[in-house]
């Protein structure tokens, strides 16, 4: 307890941190203001239908995702997911078309280019989620007894209302990496699957509570349970396989360099959590063709990959997480450079010839190390239907693995590492007292 109080103020001593922690809180604060402010022309009273059908499915997730918005029929219901909806589309065209890969080798500028084309491409996705919204929540509000207005008029400024919350919390998440602490569209995800925590473990110990038959006892287990499973997430997400580089002997004038062994950590999942939301976000898509159509043939497709604890929703959901597994880790990792960078400085891995066999050998490691951490996100990801079987809380569920889980150990542990980088650079103590905390990637962030 002295060591966190003494940590603490330590933070509050350094002027810089200390106004990037406040600036966070500041902005996370609004969006969880404007996650309660309803769009004009709705009865809050009148959403009973609607929060009953986030209380499970595949809804459930993307109201987690939204922090509430999308069951208070705010104007942030539809959240941050259109944007990395626009972000996967661009990136796997940075795979395909050569104009977007020119862009990438660009740099800065390039950079600059390609995240106006996101948000482009947000605004497109968002001009289409927009009346697929409206178009659920007024058969919700039929069922409650309620009707949306009527007219031309109210779709439109809602649609455009819809779309302007959107694109006000992306400007919140850029806020928050340029002038807060960590990476603010992963921040504004994790603040929002946050918010749902404390009611999903209340709700689960009230009915535990209600059981003659030990609930009690169920309850603890589950609880224990659930810490195992977060060890097992931060294992995945900081596993490493170490490969040894030897450098040869220089020497410049009279000083003498190299001839030293050092090695290089490639990371097990070094994609981090983005297979998982890729993936997540790919499953989403049917829910926005369905609302278009009046096809029974397309909505009781739809109604299958609704079903997020059903068999086919959870395989194809773990075979799109093993497949972005290794697109995110082929777009991160480039063995070439590495090879190059230590051909550059004398280096080389023992028993391999410098150059292009180091690429192919560093590559092949890559390969043989992403399908088993792979494997074991797409476990970890389907977690949560194993835990719904079981009888427990569909909300308390999604916290037993799944995106929530991993985007929450992910994300809190690139924020402790840049809080601690900033602690060590200011020649103070760290946040633990050995070794230092370990992000997704050196430095790197979700987006």
């Amino acid at each position: 307890m002295k060591k966190l109080i003494e940590t603490i103020k330590n933070i509050w001593k350094i002027e810089d941190l200390r106004t990037r922690l406040l600036t966070t809180i500041l902005f996370v604060l609004i969006y969880r203001f404007g996650s309660f402010i309803v769009l004009p022309g709705i009865d809050p009273t009148a959403l009973t239908a609607l929060k009953a059908q986030t209380s499970g499915g595949l809804l459930a997730l993307l109201n987690m995702f939204s922090g509430g918005a999308f069951a208070n029929a705010s104007v942030f219901a539809l959240g941050i997911m259109p944007y990395i909806s626009a972000s996967i589309v661009i990136q796997l065209l940075t795979m395909a078309v050569p104009h977007f890969q020119k862009m990438q080798r660009e740099g800065e500028s390039g950079r600059r280019k390609m995240n106006q084309y996101t948000r482009y491409l947000t605004v497109i996705i968002l001009i289409l989620q927009g009346p697929t919204y409206l178009i659920n929540l007024s058969v919700q509000l039929a069922q409650a007894g309620s009707a949306l207005p009527s007219g031309f008029w109210f779709s439109l400024t809602s649609t455009l209302i819809l779309c302007g919350g959107s694109m006000f919390v992306m400007w919140l998440g850029e806020r928050i990496t340029d002038k807060g602490i960590g990476n603010g569209i992963s921040f504004i995800i994790l603040v929002g699957i946050i918010a749902r925590f404390p009611g999903a473990i209340i709700k689960e110990f009230a009915s535990r509570l209600g059981d003659a038959g030990g609930g009690l006892v169920m309850f603890l287990g589950e609880i224990i349970f659930l810490l195992i499973v977060i060890a097992a997430s931060i294992m995945l997400v900081q596993g490493t396989r170490k490969i040894p580089v030897q450098y040869a002997k220089r020497v410049v004038g009279n000083k003498q360099y190299g001839g030293v062994r050092q090695y290089i950590p490639l990371k097990i999942n070094a994609a981090g959590v983005m297979p998982i939301i890729f993936a997540q976000a790919i499953m989403f898509i049917p829910l926005t063709l369905a609302g278009f159509s009046q096809s029974e043939s397309l909505n009781s497709f739809v109604g299958v990959f609704m079903n997020n604890n059903g068999f086919w929703y959870n395989f194809v959901f773990g075979l799109l997480i093993v497949a972005f597994t290794y697109f995110y880790t082929a777009i991160t990792i480039n063995p070439t450079q590495m090879a190059d960078d230590m051909k550059r400085n004398n280096g080389f891995i023992p028993g391999v010839k410098p150059g292009k066999k180091t690429a192919e050998y560093l590559d092949e490691i890559m390969s043989r190390i992403t399908l088993p951490g792979s494997i074991f996100l797409a476990i970890v990801a389907v977690m949560p239907a194993f835990a719904s079987l079981l009888g427990i809380n569909q909300e308390f569920a999604q916290f037993f693995g799944g995106t929530s889980l991993l985007i929450l150990v992910g994300v809190v542990l690139d924020t402790l590492q840049q809080i601690e980088s900033h602690l060590l650079m200011r020649h103070y103590d760290g946040l633990l007292k050995s070794g230092k905390i370990k992000g997704r990637s050196s430095g790197a962030s979700a987006y």
